[in-house]
């Protein structure tokens, strides 16, 4: 089942020109997204999506990998722009080999980390070779648009297109920048399409 599947509002079901989706869409529809890698080899499913409620952009996507029916299953949180959005199989794709992801810093579905912690964030992200101080987004298209598998450090931007994790960082022209500060937008950078975070809109109010 596919985020096309779960859609029970159509927001999907309009023309490539009108409706949400791809680059805005609704966050309910992507959990359960199965997750391949480069290979086309399953690494598990999309079990939830945290959301970073002082910036108002997705922080990771939680994946379970392993186990059987979901049990011995493990859960790691994957940066949000460590993926890509394969648009025609309707599903993610990460940049990494089976037995690379094993060794991933991971957790218990009865253990979560404090996901606010800066030296906890900053082990995922050496991991998966995102940066933690820069915003950025699923790159997206047809297939999985990668090359090789990830390693642990090597900058994955080899495999997806360099600034893949940096969609505000420097390079970017100033307008591209101001457009992903806006709490809702859907931008294109140049080479890559990019997967807009929820609205800062969302966050909690007292």
């Amino acid at each position: 089942m596919s985020y096309a599947d779960r859609d029970k509002y159509g927001m999907y079901k309009g023309s490539s020109s009108a409706g949400p989706g791809p680059a805005l869409m609704g966050a309910d529809t992507l959990i359960g997204d199965h997750v391949v890698n480069g290979a086309d080899e399953r690494l598990g499913d999309i079990k939830e999506i945290m959301l970073d409620m002082n910036s108002g952009q997705v922080a990771y996507a939680v994946l379970a990998f392993g186990g059987f029916l979901g049990l011995g299953e493990k859960l790691f949180a994957v940066p949000w722009q460590a993926l890509h959005l394969d648009t025609v199989h309707k599903r993610f794709v990460l940049n990494m080999d089976k037995e690379r992801l094993k060794t991933a810093p991971g957790f218990n579905k009865d253990a979560w980390p404090d996901m606010s912690d800066v030296g906890w964030a900053s082990q995922i992200h050496t991991f998966y070779g995102t940066d933690p101080q820069r915003s950025g987004a699923p790159t997206m298209g047809p297939g999985s648009m990668m090359g090789g598998m990830g390693r642990a450090g090597s900058g994955m931007a080899s495999g997806m297109g360099a600034g893949m994790g940096g969609s505000m960082g420097a390079g970017q022209p100033a307008r591209a920048r101001a457009a992903a500060m806006a709490p809702v937008a859907a931008w294109v950078a140049p080479g890559a399409a990019r997967l807009a975070g929820p609205a800062a809109a969302c966050r909690a109010r007292a």
